[in-house]
């Protein structure tokens, strides 16, 4: 007996004076979700590698609702949850479930599923347990079609680790932007779906848990978190970590760049608040500035009135066309707003120099009726480009320099070729936006959208969703280069002619996994 308290004292000083510890333990309790990409670049044979790589490395882990779970989450265009982490609580269901997936077969939109991955996969609700290490594998063979860089930080931010398996033709940048680091033990790319067991075998070595933070050993200011293989300091909200690692310091929010501010950030110790620059004046919101909408710009919305549409979904487009011109400074010498319908035919509902202020625009949207028949993408290119960017119609001299801006809506496959056209106005200096629903084509839409075309067009599933894009489409335009009649002053974020912005991901992370095609 005394032997084994000697053995027993050893053990407890060689855990707490090496760095790390060399025995193995059994793995868990950790949270897992797979995170896998669905999309059309992934072959058939490729996915069924996929689903052996997933479950030869659940097959090493202790499974169990009070042990390790596990959930997995693919994604395209749209995002799907297959399984939560409390939907199975023992092996041979895990594997029957992930046997049955379905491959999405769209588009490779990673920032989204991230996003949904971070408030949907490791939710209470879900099965995700507090203090147990939060662990995402992201397989994916493609560069994403949207913006990882920033969600990804917020996930790891919130706790969670973040491997990375780009497979192929993956893109090493964005697998780098993703992962957790250190990279050298989050990021792994493999030539082919035949090799990806190397990674397997590295991630099974990884998944020993100890819980440092109950020896109370760690040196936290705040708060220790429990991760693989040991564990992080965290602080209270309104303070940042500093190099060390440990100790805990109340944050410049302003510096940091977490505020809401259009304009001017003033800095106190954990809060802030938004003032404006010369000339503006602070709105009831206490973030943003008047005026400070758009400079100067010519702007043409083609609407898809085909009968694929339906009469109550047309309602939703014309409410997202007065959307987005509420968010538009619309006036004779400012914005110019033109509207066209099109369906076999194509048809002017109003040219740019029609009206001058937001409030007749919008009278006159509401009143347009609806054409149906066909889906005529090309001719209406064709019309923008020939009649509604003419002087004749109200846009202004291309020695104005005044931005040209069109932004095509369409909810199907054109049945005319838009390649021409769509190649033709993007050379005359138009900037082409594509906003597809239900099924348009994707092809088709990043087609007709200008460089970089991750900036330039949007797709969601469902028409109740657009009014979300059209809330977080802003249109900004840097007035250097633009003549205007009246003084125009500098726009609050210069940054592109139109920029969908992130939030649009956030708003439309639960319509798009209820409607998948």
């Amino acid at each position: 007996q005394e032997q084994s308290i000697c053995w027993g004292i050893i053990c407890i000083l060689l855990f707490f004076f090496l760095p790390e510890p060399a025995q193995k333990c059994k793995t868990g309790p950790v949270d897992l979700v797979f995170l896998i990409d669905s999309s059309r670049s992934v072959r058939p044979h490729e996915f069924e590698t996929m689903r052996k790589f997933m479950i030869d490395i659940i097959n090493t882990l202790d499974i169990g609702l009070n042990a390790t779970r596990v959930g997995v989450v693919q994604y395209s265009s749209q995002v799907r949850t297959e399984f939560t982490l409390k939907t199975h609580a023992r092996l041979s269901n895990i594997v029957k479930a992930i046997n049955q997936i379905i491959p999405l077969a769209q588009g490779t939109m990673t920032g989204l599923a991230i996003r949904y991955m971070m408030n949907e996969a490791f939710t209470p609700e879900a099965g995700d347990r507090p203090k147990v290490p939060n662990v995402a594998v992201i397989v994916t063979d493609g560069r994403p079609q949207d913006r990882v860089a920033e969600v990804a930080a917020e996930a790891r931010e919130k706790g969670i680790e973040i491997y990375a398996v780009g497979v192929a033709r993956a893109d090493m940048t964005s697998l780098r932007a993703m992962a957790s680091p250190p990279f050298e033990d989050h990021v792994f790319l493999v030539e082919s779906f035949d090799l990806i067991h190397q990674f397997g075998i590295q991630f099974q070595d990884k998944l020993c848990v100890i819980d440092y933070c109950s020896f109370g050993n760690h040196s936290c200011d705040h708060e220790c978190v429990s991760v693989l293989n040991g564990y992080r300091c965290r602080c209270n909200e309104g303070y940042r970590l500093l190099e060390d690692s440990k100790t805990c310091q109340a944050i410049d929010l302003c510096a940091e760049g977490k505020h809401d501010c259009e304009q001017v950030c003033i800095s106190a110790p954990g809060v802030y608040t938004c003032d404006c620059n010369k000339g503006y004046t602070l709105n009831e919101d206490e973030k943003t500035c008047t005026p400070c909408k758009s400079a100067n710009i010519d702007l043409v919305l083609l609407i898809d009135g085909s009968k694929s549409v339906r009469p109550q979904n047309f309602e939703l487009v014309k409410k997202f066309v007065n959307q987005v011109v509420d968010s538009l400074d619309v006036s004779a010498h400012g914005t110019r707003v033109g509207l066209v319908q099109y369906s076999s035919r194509v048809r002017t509902e109003f040219p740019l120099n029609m009206y001058h202020t937001a409030d007749e625009i919008k009278a006159a949207v509401m009143k347009v009726e609806y054409m149906e028949k066909g889906t005529m993408t090309g001719l209406a290119l064709k019309h923008m480009l020939e009649n509604s960017f003419s002087e004749a119609e109200g846009a202004r001299p291309l020695s104005r320099n005044i931005p040209r801006i069109g932004l095509v809506f369409t909810d199907g496959r054109s049945q005319d070729d838009i390649t021409e056209y769509a190649k033709k106005a993007k050379e005359a200096g138009i900037t082409m936006y594509a906003v597809g629903v239900g099924k348009a084509v994707e092809d088709e839409l990043r087609e007709i959208a200008s460089e970089p075309v991750e900036k330039h067009f949007y797709y969601t599933t469902d028409f109740t969703a657009i009014s979300t894009i059209a809330e977080n489409l802003k249109l900004n335009v840097c007035p250097e280069e633009s003549q205007g009649e009246i003084e125009v002053k500098d726009p609050c974020a210069c940054e592109s002619l139109v920029e969908f912005q992130q939030a649009t991901m956030n708003s439309l992370e639960q319509v798009t996994q209820k409607h998948i095609l």
